[in-house]
């Protein structure tokens, strides 16, 4: 590929790049937000895993840009209503 500066593809790679930090910012904020839960007691120590290990093959199924919007609403309508409004509530502290 030639060395020429074209505004509209550096704007594009701008934005990919952005894209792929906030998405990794997210992940790793997700992950925390999983250790407070499991800390305060919201979520016991296996529902902290397996919520990682849900989030992390979100992560990769979008990363890849195989997984649907309907994976995550999935999932969450798939909590019970307490893990749920523990999951709001920890939303709603950060």
């Amino acid at each position: 590929m030639a060395d020429n500066k074209n505004p509209i593809t550096d704007g594009l790679k701008k934005l990919l790049l952005a894209s792929v930090g906030a998405v990794a910012l997210t992940a790793e904020k997700a992950d925390e937000l999983v250790g407070t839960l499991v800390e305060k007691g919201e979520l016991t120590v296996e529902q902290g895993k397996e919520l990682n290990k849900e989030l992390k093959r979100t992560y990769k199924e979008h990363k890849d840009g195989s997984a649907a919007p309907k994976d995550m609403k999935d999932f969450v309508g798939s909590l019970s209503e307490e893990e749920l409004k523990n999951l709001k509530e920890a939303l709603k502290e950060k």
